[in-house]
């Protein structure tokens, strides 16, 4: 069936999203119809906002308004350690864990041969730049994802940051492997936190 083109557009730009099939997109496009018309113009902000207000900031590379963000810019954290995360949410799930107070540094993802991701096209470069400028850092806390992606980003930080004599740590058990950190809970966050070992 042929779809008025505004539908068809917009269940073309749900597919875009991760997980989101063309059945769920259809679904997605026709509830959006029906949705109030003040729903509809709030969401479209939001979704404005979020792309025209968020930025990364210039430290750490988390998503930010403000530039350094809050926990860059926050003196009252452990300047001595800083966990380099994939992506942002992972950042959020360590904070609602609460038992964190170091620094963070956020990849915004992972190396990856296979997509042609190498270390220029994730946030690596300005990690070793940083542990330059930053010499009370002891400790960084590798927290990526226990895929083999990964483990090989792991590795190859490790191997750039190791010759500082920077401390180099991973999370210790309570992640399983293939395991998303967004998803943990807290108490196997926190458990993978204060079993870290070094790598």
């Amino acid at each position: 069936m042929q779809y008025p083109t505004p539908i068809a557009h917009l269940i073309d730009s749900y597919m875009k999203l991760p997980g989101i099939g063309e059945k769920t997109a259809i679904r997605l496009a026709f509830y959006t119809l029906d949705m109030p018309d003040d729903d509809v113009h709030d969401f479209s902000i939001a979704l404005n906002e979020v792309k025209a207000k968020l930025h990364r900031c210039s430290i750490c590379g988390n998503i930010t308004e403000h530039d350094p963000c809050v926990i860059c810019s926050n003196s009252e954290r452990e300047q001595s350690t800083i966990m380099v995360v994939e992506q942002p949410k992972d950042v959020m799930a360590f904070e609602e864990m609460g038992e964190y107070s170091g620094l963070y540094h956020v990849l915004h993802g992972v190396l990856s041969p296979i997509d042609g991701i190498g270390p220029e096209e994730i946030n690596i470069k300005s990690l070793i730049v940083r542990l330059q400028r930053q010499d009370q850092v002891k400790e960084v806390i590798l927290a990526l994802n226990s895929t083999p992606e990964g483990e090989a980003t792991a590795m190859y930080i490790g191997k750039l940051i190791k010759p500082a004599g920077i401390k180099v740590t991973r999370l210790a058990a309570g992640l399983a492997v293939g395991s998303d950190i967004e998803y943990a809970n807290s108490i196997t966050l926190k458990r993978a936190v204060q079993g870290r070992t070094s790598i």
